[in-house]
């Protein structure tokens, strides 16, 4: 019968295969850096479904997400809503719009958000006046590009039900997600967003939630999926056992 990990000994395997929770902008920043970069910028509290910022509309400044999760959409042209990434757990959105000079998605909150905004200029100075926070900066992009290249290749030799198990340790890796007698994916996400963020249909999301729901790999509730049985989601996904 298939069991619940603690997040502990989860986390420990999960590190293991080079999977554990990736770290925040804000996270690697001092708590002097933390300190200044507050006082930089204003601290803003968005409710569930608030827009944080829209797409076209003008570029001024970045969100330090310090706590909760964001989802960034943009529409098709036909006119199809997508969820293109979650962002959480200290990381920061809005920062490429500097060069555009406007806004290339939406970001909407996905439960209540705290943020700290701070000007696009501010910002740049700040990581210009400090050594540290300007590596960690460094750090988190090349974190952020490695891992958007990481996806484009699974999308293009693997199955959505491989892809969404792969997403679904990936959200459970992550900082906030879980609890000592379980692992969990408290899910600020439909199956509508799911399916974009793995990159196939609804149908196949439903499909395999079903499968793995009878087949004791995970439990199914309002917005949350236990994962029972993390090793067996590893295998579909593809990864050594």
């Amino acid at each position: 019968m298939a069991r619940a990990l603690t997040r502990e000994a989860f986390l420990g395997d999960m590190n293991l295969h080079g999977m554990g929770p990736p770290q925040g902008f804000w996270s690697l920043l001092t708590g002097p850096e933390q300190s200044v970069l507050s006082g930089l910028g204003r601290m803003s509290v968005f409710p569930p479904g608030a827009a944080l910022c829209v797409e076209g509309d003008p570029a001024t400044h970045v969100f330090i997400l310090v706590a909760g999760w964001v989802k960034i959409l943009a529409v098709t042209s036909e006119g199809q809503e997508m969820v293109l990434a979650l962002r959480g757990n200290g990381d920061i959105v809005g920062e490429l719009a500097e060069a555009t000079g406007y806004r290339t998605a939406t970001v909407q909150a996905a439960g209540t958000v705290r943020a700290l905004i701070v000007g696009h200029d501010k910002f740049s100075s700040f990581l210009d006046s400090y050594l540290g926070a300007s590596q960690a900066y460094r750090r988190f992009l090349t974190q952020r590009w490695s891992d958007t290249a990481a996806m484009l290749r699974r999308r293009s030799g693997t199955s959505g039900a491989q892809r969404l198990a792969f997403l679904l340790l990936d959200l459970a890796g992550q900082p906030g997600t879980g609890m000592a007698d379980d692992v969990y994916v408290t899910m600020p996400l439909s199956q509508e967003d799911l399916a974009s963020l793995a990159g196939t249909s609804r149908a196949t999301v439903t499909r395999a939630l079903g499968n793995w729901r009878r087949r004791g790999f995970i439990r199914t509730g309002q917005r949350r999926i236990t994962i029972m049985d993390p090793g067996a989601l590893r295998q579909i996904a593809g990864h050594p056992a």
